[in-house]
């Protein structure tokens, strides 16, 4: 019974134990109440999947900053780890107030990108860098769209805000590489290949693992959802709001 009851309990705090990267008519089911408003399993599995996302766009953000072989590229590199800092600092603010766990790693396709572009150099680099990213971002603007005139919930709304910001400006900085091939890119945002949802779904963290944190540049000029006094709930109070910061390794 207590085995059944942990399984349950981190099922509810963790949403690809419940396979939620399918899409299901429950997505739209309320699975807590909090003082921001009810909190859905699409709203849940979002603030996941902004989590995950700079997990492995920041660290690319990294390697284009040594491997960018254009000015374009470079850009766009600065403004990945700019961005993904700001966005990390709300998902890890919002996270313990809803009560989800966030991962430490993206998906196995997500790391997969990260090993093609690792192994890039020169031209290779900066095309598949400008395409890769293209189609990722433009892939995630809809569902940024949807989550934000769907959702009930005040900090997921805060969230979706600074997402949409932030991922309208990075697929514009791709686009300004001059090295986007529209036709394709918008071809795999539009027909993903059908891959399994374990490669999908960004691992749970282990028990105890402390918190991968994704540190802003010198001189960040992205900022994080001031989601402090937002209507429903104080941004620093409530149940499972956030204990005192604790030592965290950094990403990169």
């Amino acid at each position: 019974m207590g085995g059944a009851m942990a399984v349950t309990l981190a099922a509810l705090a963790y949403p690809s134990m419940l396979g939620l990267n399918k899409v299901t008519t429950a997505q739209d089911r309320v699975v807590a109440n909090t003082p921001w408003g009810p909190l859905t399993e699409q709203d849940r599995d979002f603030v996941v999947k902004v989590r995950a996302a700079g997990l492995w766009e920041y660290p690319v953000g990294q390697i284009g900053l040594q491997k960018g072989t254009t000015p374009g590229v470079i850009t766009a590199s600065k403004h990945l780890v700019d961005g993904h800092a700001a966005l990390d600092t709300t998902c890890r603010k919002i996270a313990p107030m809803l009560n989800i766990t966030l991962p430490n790693l993206p998906s196995p396709q997500q790391q997969g990108f990260v090993t093609q572009l690792k192994a890039d150099s020169g031209r290779k680099f900066d095309s598949d860098f400008a395409n890769i990213l293209r189609m990722t971002h433009g892939a995630i603007f809809n569902t940024i769209s949807k989550i934000r005139s769907t959702t009930k919930n005040s900090l997921v709304r805060a969230l979706a805000d600074q997402a949409n910001d932030t991922v309208l400006d990075h697929m514009t900085v791709m686009e300004k590489t001059g090295l986007v091939d529209f036709d394709q890119t918008i071809f795999q945002q539009t027909t993903p290949p059908k891959l399994p949802n374990s490669d999908l779904t960004p691992p749970p963290p282990p028990a105890g693992q402390p918190q991968v944190v994704l540190t802003p540049p010198p001189g960040a000029t992205s900022t994080p959802a001031d989601i402090n006094g937002i209507a429903g709930g104080g941004g620093g109070g409530g149940a499972g709001a956030s204990p005192g910061a604790s030592p965290a390794p950094t990403a990169g």
